[in-house]
């Protein structure tokens, strides 16, 4: 009979150390969801950064009088301010330039925490308007970068915030 007693003490402290090595096991589970969940954010973001420097590309293309007079050319993304061409007026290719900027900077405000962005282009040999209507290429090249905050991944102690960049060198 004294055995039995002694014996009985045993299962209750068994059932502690399995408790114990199971809530081990959910907080480090809930740790790699939060990794997960940030991970999955970050990618957001920089899929958000390829498609809105695909969207003002695809703006420069439809707009190549623009594009080679400067139109584009800014370091001060995103503008603010009102837009020079409306429904009410035709818009002329540097009215359209400035719209389609103030339409990019509205974008990049939405999508990306703390977005500048910066476009540059140059031409290699200035074509006159009408080979800017009819034939691309134009022999010029853009540069185009948006920069954005992505706060880092892991527990507290490593939540610093890192600047971002995209860059994208192409022909309109």
């Amino acid at each position: 009979m004294a055995l039995a007693r002694h014996v009985r003490g045993v299962s209750l402290i068994e059932v502690m150390m399995a408790v114990l090595v199971f809530s081990v096991g959910l907080i480090g589970l809930a740790g790699l969801l939060i990794t997960s969940l940030r991970s999955n954010q970050v990618g957001y973001q920089r899929t958000q950064a390829e498609f809105i420097a695909m969207g003002m590309a695809d703006r420069m293309r439809a707009n190549p009088l623009g594009v080679w007079s400067g139109g584009y050319n800014s370091t001060t993304y995103p503008l603010t301010g009102t837009q020079a061409c409306t429904t009410a007026s035709a818009c002329s290719p540097a009215k359209l330039a400035l719209r389609d900027q103030y339409l990019w900077s509205s974008q990049l405000k939405a999508f990306l925490p703390n977005a500048t962005a910066s476009i540059a282009c140059t031409n290699g040999a200035t074509p006159d308007a009408t080979q800017l209507l009819v034939r691309p290429p134009y022999a010029g090249n853009c540069v185009m970068q948006i920069n954005w905050t992505e706060r880092g991944a892991g527990d507290s102690s490593h939540q610093a915030v890192a600047t971002r960049s995209y860059v994208w060198n192409f022909q309109p």
